[in-house]
């Protein structure tokens, strides 16, 4: 098959193009990296010539904090619109959009908003498509995953609210082997939650990272969220990733059944630390 894959050089969008090369697939890379600016893509002419033999469409752009020149709805809502109505035109059926666990009908941050305007988008249009909905993902070239494995190095752990939020961390590999089935599978039009299969707190998710490292566990101090959101609020132009929204994210939690997830890959996700 011959597959356009935005995001191709982020993380999980690298590991969907890796993937889709090992398997014999011709990939159409679409990356700063590759000299288009998917962040300038917004009107579907734009897009035409890239699609020209295209038989599947693989949407891996994500941001998860805006910067300047970076908005989420240039990323995440506008530029894929663009694409998906594109993919119409060009006759391609099958496109497979990235999307995130928490986009649903009671999504309320900016960052998820705008990803639900591309899924309902998808989800209106003529295509076969599937709405991939990862939770945390973990593995090697993670930036978020990197962050966490410091976290959890450090002699004293500090917790936002006492680390009781609730998390179901997935590896990379079983996000790019939901995309690998999603190439071929029938039927088509389906939204599947990507998860582990455990759902950790903060707490005990940091401290599972820390046994990866050989590491004895770690005392933890818990952080107070209105002293979070105060920093949050001072403190996310200069980090973005600190937005108060992104706290509010977390103090959420993220899970879902895994059931889904493992009826239509035939197995249960792997575990942190099982071998894939």
């Amino acid at each position: 098959m011959k597959v356009l894959v935005t995001g191709a050089s982020g993380f999980i969008g690298g590991a969907i193009q890796l993937a889709l090369q090992k398997a014999g697939h011709e990939v159409v890379p679409i990356a700063r990296r590759y000299g288009i600016n998917f962040n300038e893509m917004l009107q579907p002419e734009q897009w035409l010539p890239h699609l020209a033999g295209v038989d599947v469409v693989i949407n891996a752009v994500g941001i998860i904090a805006e910067t300047r020149g970076q908005s989420f709805e240039n990323l995440h809502t506008r530029a894929p619109l663009a694409l998906f109505k594109a993919s119409e035109q060009q006759g391609i059926k099958r496109v497979i959009q990235i999307s995130a666990l928490g986009v649903d009908e009671q999504a309320f941050a900016a960052y998820q908003l705008s990803k639900k305007s591309a899924d309902d988008g998808l989800k209106a249009s003529s295509l076969d498509w599937f709405i991939l909905r990862p939770s945390l993902v973990y593995g090697a070239g993670g930036s978020s995953d990197a962050m966490f494995r410091r976290l959890a190095a450090l002699p004293i752990i500090s917790l936002p609210g006492g680390g009781q939020q609730c998390i179901q961390p997935v590896s990379v590999q079983d996000v790019v082997a939901t995309v690998m089935h999603c190439l071929t599978a029938e039927p088509t039009q389906q939204v599947i939650d990507v998860v582990g299969p455990q759902a950790y707190t903060l707490e005990t998710w940091l401290q599972a990272l820390r046994a990866q490292q050989g590491k004895k566990p770690a005392m933890t101090i818990s952080i107070p969220w209105s002293l979070i959101m105060l920093t949050a609020q001072l403190g996310h132009k200069l980090i973005p990733v600190l937005h108060p929204d992104n706290m509010r994210m977390l103090e959420k939690g993220n899970t879902a059944d895994v059931q889904g997830l493992a009826k239509f890959l035939g197995r249960m996700p792997h575990a942190l630390g099982q071998a894939a």
